[in-house]
This record gives C-alpha cells, sequence and structure tokens, in this order.
C-alpha cells in the first residue's frame, strides 16, 4: 500500500486522571495535542472521568495555569481547537445530560466510541 492510499495517522488522547485541581496534569496532554494538530496529524481529546469537568462550561475558564499572564486551562483549550484538535466529552462521565459545555466540545461520546478508536490501526492512543 503506497502512503497516498494510507490512512492517515491519528493520535487520541484520553484525559481520565488528569484532574482540573491539578492544572499542570491538565495541561500537558493539551500542549502535546496541539502540537500534533500543528504537526498535521488528526488529533482527537476525549475528556472523561475526573478531566470530564473542562468540558463543562466556565470551568476550565476558573483554572489558570500563569499568575503572569492569568492564563487559564480554557485559554489553551481554545489554542488547541484552533490548531485542529477535535474535542468529544464522555457523557457516562458528565453529571447531568443538561450541563452547557464549552464550544470547543464537537460530541459526547460513550465508551464504545473510545474503544473503537483506540482499536483502529493508525491510532495512537496516550492517556493521562
Amino acid at each position: 500500500m503506497n502512503k497516498k492510499t494510507q490512512s492517515r495517522k491519528k493520535l487520541l488522547i484520553v484525559m481520565s486522571n488528569a484532574d482540573p485541581s491539578r492544572p499542570e496534569a491538565c495541561y500537558a496532554p493539551l500542549f502535546q495535542a496541539t502540537v500534533a494538530a500543528a504537526l498535521s496529524y488528526d488529533v482527537e481529546v476525549v475528556l472523561t472521568g475526573a478531566s470530564v469537568q473542562l468540558a463543562v462550561a466556565d470551568n476550565a475558564g476558573k483554572v489558570e495555569i500563569n499568575l503572569d499572564t492569568h492564563s487559564t486551562l480554557y485559554d489553551v483549550i481554545q489554542e488547541a481547537h484552533r490548531a485542529g484538535v477535535c474535542f468529544k466529552a464522555c457523557n457516562t462521565s458528565l453529571n447531568t445530560a443538561v450541563q452547557e459545555l464549552i464550544a470547543e466540545v464537537e460530541e459526547k461520546v460513550g465508551a464504545a466510541y473510545v474503544i473503537g478508536e483506540a482499536m483502529e490501526k493508525n491510532t495512537v492512543t496516550l492517556t493521562y
């Protein structure tokens, strides 16, 4: 199979244990997603477990990561999204179905979706 007919490589980042109460644990995978997208990889971040709180409106905007510039985790999410990162939230991790999500979350997904994507042959999966 030549390069033109091969599927593009995809990076799937599953953020489950990266707790927003520890911003440094959330910053690294979001930054890595941004860099991978800038390198023209297909990049998807699935927010689940403790990390799903980043998908809920106003939460990530309250978590400062740089006291000098007052940058927040939401600023990092916006930068990643502008670079081409696709964000999804795990619906089983959200407290209620009526929570308003940040605009960068393209859809809610379940466990079967995450497993299916992780098992794809051209996908590299990182978990945090």
